[in-house]
């Protein structure tokens, strides 16, 4: 079985004064919290051993989700005393003996799960990232030139696109290793890593939807596209 570890410890802080009281994993968009819908797509997906990470307003997310049977999961609890950033929480948990998914708790994403974990396990690398193609439109009129400062190019309000970690992903127990003990270490720190011991890593794009819920733009943009389109996050059928 494949784990999987829920990071929910942060504060949310790009979405005070709401998360002042509620931790951002505890949300609602529609009728029930991100992380429940979160919780409910993985045990779609067969994925039913797993960890959340806590810190802010832990005791809330513990309360609502006790042990996981109301959803056919297991949870298991760790918890932060004090900050360790988006990746090293995961040290407090023992280190696992196969590879296993890392993700945010207040993603909403259409994402296949199990073809992420074969995906994964096909190709071998230390640690797969989920990317989404991000699209930022610019207000401007955009001028490229060259050394000799002549016009090479005009766009009038162009769109820039790049891929984008989406906060979901594999790792291969080595990656364990390379995450220091009761230290704040986030992913960019991880990749750093990764790339200094030439450790094999991969991306998995992914082409369905993804949002997350940091700022109140993305949170209402969340609520209205679950609402319009809740069967696509929430599949009625079991795999």
């Amino acid at each position: 079985m494949i784990p999987v570890i829920i990071q929910a410890g942060g504060e949310g802080t790009r979405l005070r004064p709401y998360t002042t009281i509620l931790p951002k994993p505890l949300m609602p968009v529609g009728d029930m919290p991100i992380l429940e819908i979160v919780i409910k797509q993985l045990k779609h997906y067969g994925l039913t051993d797993i960890t959340i990470t806590t810190g802010h307003l832990a005791h809330l997310i513990q309360a609502f989700f006790g042990d996981g049977s109301q959803w056919g999961v297991s949870i298991k609890y760790v918890r932060e005393n004090e900050p360790l950033g988006t990746i090293g929480p995961i040290r407090l948990i023992d280190r696992p003996a196969t590879p296993f998914i890392v993700m945010n708790g207040d993603i909403l994403t259409d994402l296949n799960y199990l073809e992420l974990v074969k995906y994964h396990q096909s190709h071998r690398q230390k640690l797969t990232v989920s990317v989404y193609e991000g699209k930022v439109p610019v207000s401007l009129g955009v001028v490229g030139f060259d050394a000799d400062h002549c016009i090479v190019k005009f766009e009038e309000k162009p769109t820039l696109r790049f891929w984008s970690s989406m906060g979901i992903y594999v790792f291969s127990p080595e990656c364990w290793d390379m995450i220091p003990a009761r230290k704040y270490f986030g992913f960019d720190s991880l990749m750093a890593e990764i790339l200094k011991n030439a450790a094999v890593a991969k991306v998995y794009p992914w082409h369905g939807e993804w949002l997350d819920i940091g700022r109140p733009e993305d949170y209402e943009r969340a609520s209205r596209v679950f609402e319009v389109e809740r069967g696509r996050f929430l599949p009625e059928t079991a795999v």
